[in-house]
């Protein structure tokens, strides 16, 4: 009997130390298995990182390439001109409104019918009219034709200002930039300010008397 229990005691030491080992084993193929597989996945994410990162400067030159065909130069304006070689265009200034034409000339400058010199006798006056020609280089070039209506000299002064520098850009279309900076292209919006109920102007008060 003691043989027996012990040969039965030899078996169940002999089939645990059976299952250590596999279980052993088994665990080994896992963690190899699991290493393959992680190696793989690493071994995956490098070459992604790596297309990525030559994708990366590939897709750069595609969008640098692609801003390169989106500037492209400006279309530039074509100059208008009526039938008789003139351009067209309305200065104002407060209430004064001018109408004018200018063409390629000597450099007459007629308002209302009349002579510069005749309708703004005031130096200062003309020398605000010929600001555009000297601006842009082109003074004893151009005739001007010109109707004004409305407000005082100085207002029509302006207005003529402000029309023939918008005829010059229509007439020749570089000039814009030179105009621009000298800001002869744009309106003057300031105007007289309104009288006040109970001042004697817009702003001036009467003199305050206590008694």
């Amino acid at each position: 009997m003691v043989a027996k229990k012990e040969t039965t005691a030899k078996k169940t030491t002999k089939k645990a130390a059976d299952k250590k080992t596999a279980v052993k084993k088994a665990d080994k193929v896992a963690t190899v298995v699991v290493e393959k597989k992680a190696a793989k996945v690493a071994k995956k994410g490098l070459e992604d990182l790596k297309a990525v990162a030559n994708e990366a400067p590939a897709k750069e030159e595609v969008k640098a390439e692609a801003k390169k065909e989106e500037v492209v130069a400006p279309a530039k304006r074509e100059p208008k001109k009526d039938k008789f070689g003139r351009s067209q265009a309305t200065g104002k200034k407060k209430d004064a409104i001018a109408r004018v034409f200018i063409k390629l000339g000597k450099g007459k400058i007629t308002i209302n019918d009349r002579d510069i010199k005749d309708y703004f006798p005031r130096p200062v006056l003309q020398m605000i009219i010929n600001q555009p020609f000297v601006v842009t280089n082109r003074e004893g070039q151009f005739d001007v034709i010109c109707t004004a209506n409305g407000g005082g000299l100085s207002g029509q002064a302006y207005a003529l200002r402000h029309g023939i520098s918008r005829a010059l850009d229509l007439f020749e279309p570089e000039l814009h930039t030179a105009l621009k900076k000298a800001g002869f292209l744009t309106r003057d919006s300031r105007v007289v300010e309104r009288k006040k109920p109970g001042l004697s102007k817009a702003r001036k008060r009467f003199q305050f008397s206590k008694r």
